[in-house]
């Protein structure tokens, strides 16, 4: 049988050694929950194994059903018809197997009907699915918005609804984006009145929501006339009803399984969430980083599907007398196709990771303020840390999503081009990982302070004082490779120009990437001699990578910045 955790010997590797403790510990709350719901674990090591079978139960559905589905899924794709959107057959069938399984509400608290799983848990099952269905959005995003409700909504909308989301019963959606409101979210116009029953209503279009046909949605709306800008948004629960309109779905390029769908609204009724005026500021960026995790997790497993297409056809294609695959221009693909895939594995786990501590310790002070100085100096760390990796993650493996189906089709020359091949489907939906919940520009725009700051500077110095058994000869390279980086943070910061900045920051933020992903495979290796060649390999191809933008950045003499207006003319 296929089994989408069991045979991939990375996601294995990671899982028995992620160190899972402490945030165990927090989300379990000292195991209070033991002898009072059915399969809550007694201890770490039983919450492991529950984590395992659940992950393997994911793996056995989405290789033995949602992957055979997945070629009909993308050329059935999605409907409207009288107003309602049809999905794909195959995709209302696996989704009733996940909520038969009880994986609706992944990461929701038990007393909601959830299986109360970390981020970290959650992000490997959404590479399981993506490898499966790149389009399959439904899994991952019924869990941020499960969680966005359980964190900021009242006690009486959480005892309402979650349990509606983690059964399955209801399909959900973020509803933010508008046709002159896509990245700047400050600029959205929908506007939520409150009459004078006191109940909130909304007034306005929205474009590119992805399920948009769910009964549940997340709605960032206007609700103070005069206010200018995030100041004027606030948040609020929509239960799809007769007031709302679904204009039309989006002809993609890819994802056909998922519909993206344009809303009317028309005084349709609604709940606040949480206070007036945080919409954006505070619930609708907790809301998007959620769903950026997941997507670097989507797009990682649509890579892992493509490498997968690429490596079978190269051993079976015959030119010049030999498997295409023993061919150096070939083979050299095919390991930088390898290493890349599990660079992205290893740094969105440690983001994961960083996302639940973040998140373990805030709980922690909300239940016991008493004790809240003990956790302190973690949470602000762990907040620190979160806030940059996400989305260096998120930019990391959609763009390295996108290289990695590109050299799979390559591979497969003339016939990957072709639909009857998977990695022309993978290609497609790889496409818009590094473009929804914020693109690869946007996300150098978040991450680019916490690497000026020092936070990537002092998560490197962590990383740098582990101890090492092995690799003295990389560790000198990677700390050569810091020199160069800190050389060039140093000269960017001291010229104090925002301009040049924001020219060199994705520069700046790819330095940083490569060296926090060279210490994490350095680590990797202390446990794998396999791992110890993938280190070696992408170490030595990093520092030249680092010394080049250092290269570019503190000796260019900003040719582009003087020139472009006239090479690409005024308009």
């Amino acid at each position: 049988m296929e089994n989408f955790l069991l045979d991939n010997e990375d996601i294995l590797f990671h899982l028995k050694h992620l160190d899972l403790d402490r945030l165990i510990e927090l989300k379990e709350d000292e195991f209070k929950h033991k002898d009072k719901f059915p399969h809550a674990p007694e201890d770490i090591e039983d919450t492991k194994e529950n984590y395992f079978k659940v992950l393997e139960i994911i793996g056995e559905i989405c290789g033995e059903h949602l992957e055979p589905r997945a070629a009909e899924i993308d050329e059935e794709g999605v409907k409207l018809v009288d107003g309602e959107v049809q999905l794909a057959k195959g995709t209302k069938e696996v989704m009733d197997m996940f909520a038969q399984a009880d994986l609706m509400g992944f990461c929701v608290p038990r007393e909601y009907g959830g299986l109360n799983f970390p981020t970290t848990i959650l992000s490997v099952a959404a590479e399981i699915v993506s490898r499966a269905d790149g389009s399959f959005l439904n899994f991952g995003l019924q869990q941020d918005i499960a969680e966005t409700l359980n964190k900021f909504g009242s006690e009486e909308q959480k005892r309402e609804y979650l349990p509606r989301l983690t059964s399955g019963e209801s399909g959900s959606s973020m509803i933010l984006t508008e046709p002159d409101a896509g990245s700047d979210l400050q600029a959205v116009a929908l506007k939520a009145t409150q009459g004078e029953d006191g109940k909130w209503y909304l007034n306005g279009v929205k474009r590119f929501i992805t399920n948009g046909n769910g009964s549940l949605g997340l709605v960032l709306a206007k609700s103070e006339e005069n206010a200018r800008g995030a100041r004027g948004l606030s948040f609020f629960l929509y239960e799809r009803d007769e007031h709302m309109v679904i204009r039309r779905i989006e002809n993609k390029l890819g994802i056909h399984g998922s519909p993206t769908c344009e809303l009317q609204f028309n005084n349709a009724p609604a709940l606040l969430v949480g206070e007036r005026q945080r919409g954006l500021t505070k619930y609708t960026m907790w809301l998007m980083n959620a769903a950026r995790l997941g997507i670097a997790g989507q797009a990682l497993g649509i890579a892992e599907a493509a490498y997968r297409e690429a490596d079978l056809y190269a051993a079976k294609r015959i030119q010049f007398d030999a498997p295409v695959r023993t061919l150096p221009p070939i083979f050299e693909m095919l390991t930088e196709m390898k290493i890349s895939l599990e660079a992205g594995r290893t740094l969105l786990y440690e983001t994961a990771r960083f996302v639940d501590l973040k998140e373990g310790f805030e709980e922690f002070s909300e239940k016991y303020p008493e004790r809240k100085g003990e956790v302190l100096a973690e949470k602000k760390k762990y907040t620190k840390l979160a806030n940059l990796f996400t989305p260096m993650v998120k930019a990391f493996n959609t763009e390295m999503s996108n290289k990695v189906t590109y050299d799979a089709l390559q591979i497969h020359g003339g016939t990957g081009y072709m639909k009857e091949f998977n990695v022309e489907r993978h290609t497609r939906d790889a496409r818009i990982t590094n473009i929804y919940e914020g693109t690869t520009q946007l996300q150098i725009v978040a991450a680019i302070g916490g690497v000026t700051s020092g936070t990537a500077s002092s998560i490197m110095d962590e990383y740098d004082a582990s101890e090492h058994t092995y690799g003295e000869e990389m560790l000198v390279t990677i700390r050569k490779a810091r020199e160069y980086f800190e050389e060039t943070r140093k000269f960017v910061t001291e010229k104090k120009d925002q301009t040049f900045t924001t020219y060199h920051s994705r520069r700046l933020v790819e330095m940083a990437t490569n060296i926090i992903i060279a210490y994490l495979l350095l680590r990797d290796g202390e446990r794998d001699d396999r791992k110890k060649k993938v280190a070696s390999t992408f170490i030595t191809r990093m520092l030249t990578q680092v010394e080049m933008n250092m290269k570019f950045i503190t000796t260019e003499n900003y040719e582009l910045l003087k020139n472009y207006e006239e090479i690409i003319g005024k308009r």
